[in-house]
């Protein structure tokens, strides 16, 4: 179970590792896109959000019911790495590539 802040860059990480997460967005992120990248998540039952000013009362709670709940682990293990894309890099590659000929 994982923990994390929910910018763009560590979504992308955890798509690719799989493992079911609980995410706290950065309240102060430019137009609160740290959220929106959440739901992007939660949305498709992929990841939990918990917003930052609930850490104190709900954080725990919430990792606790989580590594509890086998089942729910593998749900949100198996929802998140619906998102991950392992060969980005080469996909943009030959993109570019594409466009040079």
């Amino acid at each position: 179970v994982v923990i994390s802040r929910a910018g763009a860059l560590s979504i992308s990480e955890l798509c690719l590792v799989g493992k079911p997460t609980i995410l706290v967005p950065l309240p102060t992120a430019a137009e609160d896109h740290q959220t929106q990248n959440a739901l992007s998540l939660v949305n498709k039952n992929a990841a939990i959000l918990v917003k930052d000013a609930a850490t104190k009362t709900n954080l725990i709670k919430q990792a606790i019911e989580l590594l509890n709940n086998p089942a729910r682990q593998s749900e949100l293990r198996t929802n998140i790495l619906t998102f991950g894309k392992p060969n980005a890099g080469a996909d943009i590659a030959g993109v570019v590539l594409n466009c040079t000929n």
